[in-house]
């Protein structure tokens, strides 16, 4: 259980061509987590630059936070889609941020192809980990290192948690939440989302 005297800060990277329930779902829980009407999360979304994101099929967002100037996060959600298979991987210092802030934060977790960018920064060598259905075959073949889990809305491996395809980022939420509070906390905010979820 996490000690409750402050918020608990999650971060959620936001890039180009983001898969926008992968990060809108997990900003969603957390931002809704309360105890006696008082936020128990602070959560703030984080990019490179200041610059309009332009997620998937057109949707603007306008990041809070810099790689410069976030705040020290506790939990970061690493989203997936087009922007992260295709784009971050190949750009050194988003993998470098990712790198930096995995030695920082208590839970490193990625939605769908976001675990892409944590196997291209050895941060799941060694580890179960899981991916969208259409991709866990590119994950096990260009990651050997990695114990690919199919079939499976998230893994667990501690300090890193992978979720499977978009939607599974808000069970992946739920769990983080259950697991960092209460599972009250996260039966709470399901009932509000009118989410239908086992805990």
């Amino acid at each position: 259980m996490k000690d409750m005297n402050r918020p608990l800060e999650v971060g959620i990277f936001i890039f180009d061509e983001v898969e926008v329930l992968d990060f809108a779902g997990p900003f969603e829980v957390f931002s809704l987590a309360k105890k006696s009407d008082n936020p128990l999360c602070n959560v703030s979304t984080v990019a490179a630059t200041l610059q309009t994101i332009h997620a998937r099929n057109g949707l603007k967002v306008a990041p809070d936070t810099t790689f410069l100037d976030h705040p020290i996060f506790d939990v970061l959600i690493i989203p997936g889609g087009y922007g992260a298979r295709e784009l971050e991987i190949k750009k050194p210092d988003t993998l470098q941020w990712i790198k930096n802030q995995k030695q920082k934060v208590s839970i490193m977790a990625s939605v769908c192809t976001g675990s892409l960018l944590l196997a291209e920064c050895g941060l799941l060598d060694g580890r179960k980990a899981t991916t969208h259905w259409m991709r866990l075959d590119r994950l096990e073949n260009e990651y050997p290192k990695v114990e690919v889990i199919r079939g499976v809305k998230f893994v667990d491996d501690g300090d890193i948690i992978t979720s499977a395809g978009i939607s599974a980022g808000i069970n992946m939420s739920f769990h983080i939440l259950s697991r960092l509070f209460h599972r009250d906390i996260a039966k709470n905010v399901a009932r509000d989302m009118e989410y239908d979820i086992e805990l």
